[in-house]
């Protein structure tokens, strides 16, 4: 499986210097450190699929001694492993453009939603085509511009007040009880993308 591992790091290699010094320049202009923490996290673990999908690397992988549940898992492991990178070039970026050390609680926020968003993501990339991620994110801003819209308007408040309270809390609990349920949510999905990918004819 570090194999595995390997080869999706060493594919992104060109993208993870491109995101990295891109991060730097959002940093330098003190732009909302958790939002860009999680969109450069998806960015990362979503074209992974992308580039397996140009070099036909799903066929070539099941001919090698690859079970698919190694696959699969290897992928989850990598997308944790992309955001955690993210997450500590922001940590550093921070501290060598502003001179501050980042709050444990916002990198603790971007990673729980950037893992969120593997488990929903992750199980729509191997059902489907990649290219398909990008008519599901149209879709899924067309609804959240409705809801804002028609159902409820104060959504982005509520987002920003939500946010405000996780942040400003002080009960460990409240944190142990949000990184378990992500941690749920994100071997429910791997599980579920186990099964999708076994059964899926490549």
């Amino acid at each position: 499986m570090l194999n595995l591992i390997g080869k999706d790091i060493v594919l992104q290699k060109k993208t993870l210097l491109i995101l990295l010094a891109g991060l730097c320049v959002y940093l330098a202009l003190d732009v909302s450190s958790i939002w860009v923490g999680i969109v450069f996290s998806i960015v990362l673990y979503t074209n992974t699929f992308a580039l397996d999908e140009k070099s036909s690397t799903h066929t070539l992988l099941n001919a090698l001694p690859y079970t698919r549940k190694e696959v699969v898992s290897s992928k989850y492991i990598v997308a944790m492993l992309f955001t955690l990178l993210v997450a500590g070039a922001i940590f550093i970026g921070n501290l060598a453009f502003h001179g501050e050390i980042i709050p444990w609680k916002n990198i603790f926020l971007i990673i729980a939603i950037a893992l969120t968003a593997a488990s929903i993501i992750l199980p729509f990339c191997y059902k489907f085509k990649s290219s398909y991620l990008s008519i599901g994110s149209i879709v899924a801003f067309g609804l959240y511009l409705l809801i804002v819209t028609f159902v409820v308007p104060n959504l982005n408040d509520r987002i920003g007040e939500w946010t405000l309270v996780v942040l400003s809390s002080e009960s460990t609990q409240l944190y142990l009880i949000m990184a378990a349920l992500v941690m749920v949510l994100y071997i429910f999905s791997g599980l579920l993308s186990i099964r999708i990918y076994r059964n899926k004819v490549l």
